[in-house]
């Protein structure tokens, strides 16, 4: 997959921040990758409260459409490869178990070509005075979006 750079994230990010309703992106996610949005509706995600949901899709709409741009024509990701890829994800973040938590994203870096996108992953994630995400949600969120990327990372190649 063509590398996605910060200043296409930036941009995305805030042409969808400054939307008055996500329905329009979230229909073309919908209409161009339907397991991803099922991927972000299904059960696992209702350990997260309804703020962590709605920013997890915020986030999840900036990867897809930063992607979509440079890829517009993409294969449909396969439910089964998201289950795959996310189990890797997970095996990959519990064997840093006592490290804080952006010392246990290290190593995803050094497996990615999309190290902008993860960096806009993990920025959005670290705690600040807003705290989007709860410290329980973070690595959820972390991992689902990372799973998002590597499988847009596979059908777009």
């Amino acid at each position: 997959m063509q590398f996605i750079s910060e200043s296409i994230i930036d941009q995305k990010s805030e042409a969808i921040g400054e939307a008055e309703n996500l329905n329009d992106y979230i229909q073309n996610l919908k209409a161009k990758q339907p397991a991803l949005l099922a991927y972000l509706f299904s059960e696992g995600f209702d350990l997260l409260t309804q703020s962590e949901k709605e920013y997890t899709m915020f986030l999840a709409l900036v990867i897809w459409e930063s992607v979509h741009e440079l890829h517009p024509d993409q294969e449909l990701v396969d439910p089964t490869d998201i289950e795959k890829i996310e189990d890797q994800n997970w095996e990959n973040l519990s064997d840093k178990k006592d490290q804080k938590f952006r010392d246990k994203l290290t190593v995803f870096f050094e497996n990615t070509e999309q190290e902008d996108l993860l960096a806009f992953v993990e920025d959005a994630l670290v705690q600040d005075e807003d705290d989007m995400i709860s410290n329980d949600g973070r690595e959820y969120v972390f991992i689902a979006l990372k799973t998002i990327i590597d499988c847009l990372e596979e059908v777009a190649a």
